[in-house]
C-alpha cells in the first residue's frame, strides 16, 4: 500500500524593518559586539517596536506570502497551527487570530507551545493531518515576538532573541516527496533553567511580579547551551541512522538558529561540511519558533527538488527533535 505523505508547497516570511545590531546593544548593557559574536554568531536581530503589532501580525503576513506564493486562497486552508511562545494573549489562540486575518473562513486553528522546537512539533502535527486524510491543505506557521518578553538590563538573553515568523503550506504528496520520518523528544526540565517565571496559572500577574521583572525570560546559560548541544546533535544522527542516510546523501541541514556553536556541533555529528548548513542566526538572532521556516525561505532558490533535508531544533521544556524530508517544490 501507498504511504501518503504531506510535503512543503509554499514558503513564506516576515521580519521588522527595525534592526538592533551588537553595537547598539554595548550601548545598553555591560556587552560588546566581539563577545556576541564569538560565542553565539549574532550581529544584529529584528524587532517589532509597534506597541499595536504583536505575533499574530507577523503570522499573518509570513502566511499570506505563503498562500500568493502558492496562488492559493485562504478559503482552501483546513487547518492553521502556530507554533509560539509568545501569543498574542494567553487565549484566544494566535492561531485564531491569524485565521480571521487572512479570511481563513473554512479552517480550524490552534496553537503549539513548545519553544524553539515549536515549528518541527507543529510541522509533524500538520503532516499527520495530512496522512490520515483528516486535511488537505495545512498552514504551519512559526512566529514570535521575542522582544515582547525580554529585559533589556538583562545580557544574557537580550543579546540573543529577535522577532520574525516564517510560514509553510503542507498538501499531500503526488510524487513520494515530502516528510518521511521525525523523532521528537522531551525532558520536562523542572529546575526551570530556561522559563518566563510569571503570567502562568501558577504565579498570576500581579504588582509585585511585574516589579520584580518576573515577566520576562529567564536561562541558565551554561546547562541550556549544555543540554541544546547534546539533544540536536544526537537526535539529528539518530534520524540520519534510522533511515540509512550518508552524509553525502543529506543536501542540508536546517538547524534551529539559537548559537553557532551549537549549530557547528550537530553538523560535525552528523558528518556534513559548512557548506550544507544553513545559517542565517548572524542576520535574525533567535527568532523561536520562526528560525527553522525563515531559513528555508532564505534558501528556497536553492533548494531542489527531491533532496534530501533534515530540520534539527532544540527549545525550551526540554523539547528537541529532528524531522528528515525530501523536497517537493519543483
Amino acid at each position: 500500500m501507498d504511504v501518503k505523505r504531506a510535503k512543503i508547497t509554499a514558503v513564506g516570511h516576515y521580519l521588522p524593518d527595525e534592526r538592533i545590531t551588537n553595537h547598539d546593544l554595548e550601548k545598553m548593557v555591560d556587552t560588546n559586539d566581539e563577545w556576541i559574536r564569538t560565542r553565539t554568531g549574532i550581529e544584529e536581530r529584528r524587532i517589532l517596536r509597534d506597541p499595536e503589532k504583536a505575533t499574530s501580525y507577523m503570522a499573518a503576513k509570513a502566511a499570506q506570502e505563503a498562500l500568493d506564493e502558492r496562488g492559493m486562497k485562504a478559503e482552501e486552508i483546513d487547518l492553521i497551527i502556530v507554533g509560539t511562545v509568545t501569543p498574542d494573549y494567553l487565549f484566544p489562540a494566535t492561531a485564531c487570530l491569524v485565521q480571521k486575518e487572512i479570511g481563513a473562513e473554512n479552517a480550524f486553528a490552534f496553537d503549539l507551545s513548545a519553544a524553539c522546537s515549536g515549528f518541527l512539533y507543529a510541522l509533524t502535527t500538520g503532516s499527520m493531518y495530512i496522512e490520515s486524510g483528516r486535511a488537505k491543505k495545512v498552514l504551519v506557521i512559526g512566529a514570535d515576538k521575542m522582544s515582547s518578553i525580554l529585559d533589556f538590563t538583562d545580557r544574557t538573553t537580550c543579546i540573543l532573541f529577535g522577532d520574525g515568523a516564517g510560514a509553510v503550506i503542507l498538501e499531500e504528496s503526488e510524487d513520494g516527496t515530502g516528510i518521511i520520518d521525525h523523532k521528537h523528544y522531551t525532558d520536562g526540565d523542572t529546575n526551570c533553567s530556561l522559563y518566563q517565571h510569571a503570567g502562568g496559572s501558577k504565579n498570576p500577574a500581579t504588582k509585585e511580579t511585574v516589579e520584580a521583572k518576573q515577566h520576562y525570560v529567564r536561562q541558565d546559560g551554561r546547562a541550556v547551551f549544555k543540554k541544546a548541544t547534546m539533544g540536536m546533535a544526537d537526535v539529528s544522527l539518530e534520524i540520519m541512522e534510522r533511515n540509512d542516510l550518508e552524509p553525502d546523501e543529506v543536501a542540508w541541514l536546517v538547524p534551529h538558529q539559537a548559537n553557532l556553536r551549537i549549530i557547528d556541533a550537530t553538523a560535525r555529528r552528523m558528518g556534513l561540511s559548512s557548506e550544507k548548513v544553513m545559517i542565517n542566526i548572524n542576520k535574525y538572532g533567535n527568532t523561536t519558533a520562526a528560525t527553522i521556516p525563515l531559513c528555508l525561505y532564505d534558501w528556497k532558490d536553492q533548494l531542489n527538488h527531491g533532496e534530501n533535508i533534515v530540520l534539527s531544533a532544540f527549545g525550551g521544556g526540554f523539547t528537541w527533535g529532528a524531522i528528515y524530508l525530501t523536497w517537493g517544490i519543483k
